[in-house]
């Protein structure tokens, strides 16, 4: 029977089973280490006996509390709230004005999808923690998606335009490549290394583990033997960071759907939905990655009003609109989204004086010499192996932190095209973001003194949106106040009037 939309509903009983299934799973995992090490002190038998029966009691005390939690919670959706009610001995009702909803995402881990369930988090996207966020978990996917269009209904008063709807791209498995060259295989390489040797401490055989690697190299040379285990390392880091990108990002697919909501689909195991409106979008970022960018490819951000920080922190890459693709592809997908003929990404920069490459220069060789030196003194006068090491790093490190340096020069440039401003900057993560200038709330001109002397300055532009501040990074003194008047007319020209403040330059033709 169907309910009127002001009932309280509550979440799907089938929660109790998912943290009975999980919290048993958990239990079992680790009651191998825990009964080897108990089998040493109590014995095979007393182990047998102990380590099962507490896996029993502490998963029926789980699902019992979670029963508890079920039966306490309510929620319920009316014309200006939803509300949410739970709790036993601390009562919480909480709400949301329905107006203020800037996002309705879904998300189902492995168990929930098979029993057709979906976690449902409500947003506002404002920075005030817990209290801006609604989730229901777990409630049936089929309810998950009603909400998700009751709650962003308003959007069907949005945006509209020449573009299409519908699929705007979908997963290309070529893409995959890209996974290797990201910085999270290194990561996953050494927490591999990590993990043998933390599971081999709990098993109580790490002695023998390092005694046998140590074996397999006892015959070669150490230079050798650490660049083995580092390929070892390396190769367990690929095939991690294969793994994690098939999970994320299977059964990927960017819509955009009827009345201007953006919406992001993917996920292998846990398969998560985001949705975007179009009217909270202010612009994208084009993120290129040192390793991706080599290869020629780059991965969008969207710049969106109500992307609150926690929302980043427990979501990860939710405001990504399109993984790692061709850059070329990435431009297209950029100027599908802003509903634009060519993406602002593309534009053609203005480049920075060559005041700002010494700036990085000067920085990469001090990054550089302090360490090296201090390493030299430190070899004349305690050990001479030191003063070779310090020559070793210099002359490794020198060459490198050049190249970062010029390549950090080379990403400078900003510009204002059409409806947007953009700003790049960056060399291990380089960053191209194309900023709405209607978004712009604010700028921020600073320069030091080592700039003043220069004759540069840094200006950012402030934003409700994404990560609420974009920075040309020095600019030409005169450069940068003229690309910071331009873009948002009649916003720092009550301040450029004022010619004797110091700290800030101003060049009159």
């Amino acid at each position: 029977m169907s309910t009127p939309a002001d009932d309280w509903r509550r979440l799907d009983r089938r929660t109790v089973l998912v943290t009975a299934l999980v919290t048993a799973g958990v239990l079992l995992g680790a009651a191998v280490p825990v009964g080897v090490a108990l089998a040493g002190r109590l014995g095979t038998g007393g182990a047998l006996v102990w380590v099962p029966a507490a896996v029993v009691v502490l998963t029926v005390s789980s699902a019992g509390i979670d029963y508890v939690r079920w039966r306490r919670t309510r929620y319920r959706v009316g014309a200006e709230r939803v509300s949410l009610h739970t709790g036993l001995l601390l009562v919480k009702e909480r709400s949301l004005a329905r107006e203020r909803i800037r996002g309705v995402d879904l998300t189902a881990r492995p168990l929930q999808r098979l029993l057709g369930l979906v976690t449902v988090r409500i947003g506002t996207g404002e920075h005030v923690g817990g209290d801006s966020t609604l989730e229901l978990d777990p409630v049936t996917r089929a309810e998950g998606e009603r909400l998700r269009r009751l709650l962003l209904e308003r959007a069907a008063t949005g945006a509209a335009g020449s573009h299409r709807e519908g699929e705007l791209t979908a997963l290309d498995l070529r893409w995959i490549r890209y996974a290797p060259v990201s910085f999270v295989a290194p990561m996953l390489g050494g927490a591999a290394a990590g993990a043998v040797m933390q599971v081999s401490e709990w098993a109580g055989v790490q002695r023998r583990v390092i005694a046998w690697i140590g074996g397999l190299f006892r015959d070669t040379p150490v230079l050798w033997t650490v660049l083995v285990l580092a390929a070892a390392a390396g190769v367990a880091g690929v095939l991690g960071a294969l793994g994690l990108w098939v999970e994320m990002w299977w059964g990927y697919r960017l819509e955009r759907e009827t009345g201007g909501t953006l919406r992001v689909r993917r996920g292998l195991f846990t398969s998560r939905s985001v949705s975007i409106e179009e009217r909270r979008l202010r612009g994208v970022d084009l993120v290129e990655p040192l390793g991706v960018r080599l290869m020629g490819a780059a991965r969008l951000d969207a710049i969106a009003t109500g992307l609150a920080e926690d929302d980043k922190e427990r979501h990860g890459a939710h405001h990504t609109l399109l993984p790692a693709v061709p850059r070329a592809l990435a431009d297209a997908v950029a100027a599908d989204v802003l509903r634009e003929r060519v993406a602002p990404t593309g534009a053609a920069l203005t480049g920075h004086p060559r005041a700002a490459r010494r700036r990085r220069l000067g920085w990469a060789l001090w990054a550089v010499l302090v360490p090296v030196t201090v390493m030299a003194a430190l070899g004349a006068l305690l050990a001479p192996l030191l003063l070779w090491t310090a020559l070793a790093c210099a002359a490794v490190f020198l060459p490198l932190a050049v190249l970062f340096a010029l390549d950090a020069y080379r990403a400078l440039g900003h510009a204002v095209g059409g409806a947007y401003l953009v700003t790049r900057s960056g060399t291990v993560r380089r960053s191209t973001a194309a900023l709405e200038r209607a978004g712009v709330i604010g700028w921020t001109v600073r320069q030091s003194y080592f700039q003043r002397r220069a004759g540069l300055l840094s200006v950012t532009a402030t934003t409700a949106a994404g990560a609420g501040a974009y920075t040309a990074y020095d600019t030409d003194a005169s450069e940068g106040l003229e690309f910071a008047a331009q873009a948002v007319p009649g916003l720092l020209e009550p301040f450029l009037e004022r010619a004797g403040a110091p700290d800030i330059p101003v060049h009159r033709s």
